[in-house]
């Protein structure tokens, strides 16, 4: 266990803590909402970041810290889509593309090379954008709509990338195995 696996483990542990605020009767819980949002999008940048300046980067750690990411994201996404604050067709697109990269990302761990894909910058500057776009969303909701698109786009590029990796990556297995 190093710094990084802690900071997606707490970034793991601020997804029910998020949803629990978010529909609490708290004053200011969409501020403190917000606030857990923030807070594990700077455990996801600084784990990133420590893990790589230090050479800490582990298998479990590339596995855990998008999972982390996915169920945060997924989580803002259905609460702020069962207040009816975005469309529910966004919440269908990055549902859909999350889940198939969760069980993607799984199906592709468990093998006996236990393949895992790095993030790639599509997806980074897709985390970016969609924390922008919830950003947006609290401080001015009027244009956030256009950022969730650009947040979508870049979340469909990056799917696409990955797939082509993992294709790859499968095939290449599947020949070595022959």
């Amino acid at each position: 266990m190093n710094i990084p696996n802690i900071l997606t483990i707490i970034r793991l542990l601020l997804v029910p803590i998020f949803i629990l605020v978010y529909f609490s009767t708290l004053e200011n819980h969409l501020l403190l909402a917000v606030i857990i949002f923030i807070v594990a999008g700077v455990t996801d940048f600084l784990d990133g970041f420590i893990a790589r300046k230090f050479k800490l980067i582990t298998k479990i750690g590339q596995v855990m810290d998008p999972l982390a990411d996915k169920l945060m994201q997924l989580s803002v996404l259905t609460c702020i889509t069962i207040d009816g604050l975005i469309p529910i067709w966004i919440i269908i697109i990055y549902g859909a593309k999350e889940l198939t990269m969760i069980f993607g990302g799984v199906f592709l761990y468990t093998q006996k090379e236990k393949m895992v894909i790095p993030a790639n910058s599509f997806g980074k500057v897709a985390t970016i954008t969609f924390y922008l776009a919830v950003l947006s969303l609290a401080i001015y909701d009027e244009y956030s709509h256009y950022v969730f698109i650009i947040a979508i786009s870049f979340a469909v590029l990056a799917f696409v990338q990955y797939s082509i990796i993992g294709s790859t990556k499968l095939k290449t297995m599947k020949n070595i195995k022959k």
